[in-house]
């Protein structure tokens, strides 16, 4: 069963921006589930697998669309579309400001595990990100309005949900509108690529969906899924180990031709899973973070 969780958090002290990078959130991470389970997290440690969680890069709660700075501390934080997080920090988060943090969970055993750190969370202990104390205020893991990245489903209910149908009537089926909310790219070969094709989007989810779901699609129908619409740019990212390039933006695929309910809605269960499962490469460090929009 899919989760994701939604951490409120409040610093203590200022956050440094080097510490603010997808590696060392990975590592707070580890440190969250050794907690309860040192195994565990030494085997997640270990792992050169596709993991069974992802993570956002560390937002500030309420902070605005567009490059926005504050004249307390002079903060500067890199977002771009109206649909996109925050993944880069130029300066530290200065103490006492809210912020939050997306884990999402995709199979039971892991959630299971993580079970009595959620139930026992102590909102007066501190975790360290860096030199910085950290509280967890409190933590959402069900849709709310103002915070689309919290939600929880199990697989059967992804695919019994998804649409079926794609006719005139019921547009919003055969129109699968992706956010890409933080810089996307894709392995191919031995190097990354930063198109989002058809293949390389509904193939990522559909390699996690198949490892995960226990509700198996031998093959989707690919060939019948077609870009309408692109509004994406590239964003670099770089650190002291290394540089990523990714799109961050909105791609419109539409279902169209000849094609069977069955492959219809597997279509659809996949874009509605994207919510959980992420796209592309280094999803466990806040990257390729994918959302499916709805419009009204």
């Amino acid at each position: 069963m899919p989760h994701s969780l939604v951490l409120n958090l409040l610093p203590q002290s200022p956050i440094p921006p080097q510490y603010l990078t997808g590696r060392h959130l990975h590592a707070l991470f580890l440190t969250l589930v050794s907690s309860v389970d040192s195994t565990l997290g030494d085997r997640l440690h270990d792992s050169t697998a596709d993991k069974a969680f992802t993570l956002s890069p560390l937002q500030i709660r309420g902070q605005g669309i567009g490059d926005r700075e504050q004249d307390r501390g002079k903060y500067k934080s890199k977002i771009s579309t109206s649909s996109s997080l925050q993944y880069s920090h130029q300066q530290p988060i200065p103490a006492g400001t809210p912020c939050w943090w997306r884990i999402s969970l995709l199979d039971d055993t892991l959630f299971g595990k993580l079970t009595q750190l959620w139930l026992n969370l102590n909102p007066n202990r501190p975790w360290h990100l860096g030199p910085a104390d950290l509280y967890i205020t409190s933590i959402q893991g069900t849709p709310q309005s103002i915070q689309p990245w919290a939600n929880a489903s199990t697989y059967a209910q992804l695919y019994e949900e998804a649409s079926d149908v794609c006719d005139g009537l019921r547009l919003r089926n055969s129109s699968i509108n992706l956010s890409f909310s933080t810089p996307t790219a894709f392995r191919q070969g031995q190097y990354d690529s930063t198109l989002p094709t058809r293949e390389s989007v509904f193939n990522s989810l559909l390699s996690r969906w198949n490892k995960y779901s226990g509700i198996e699609f031998c093959q989707i129908a690919i060939e019948s899924i077609f870009p309408s619409f692109v509004n994406i740019h590239t964003e670099i990212l770089a650190d002291s180990r290394s540089k990523f390039i990714g799109i961050i933006g909105e791609v419109n695929y539409k279902i169209l031709g000849q094609i069977e309910p069955i492959q219809i809605k597997q279509i659809n269960a996949l874009a509605d899973f994207a919510l959980y499962a992420g796209i592309g490469r280094k999803t466990t460090m806040g990257m390729g973070m994918t959302r499916r929009l709805y419009s009204p």
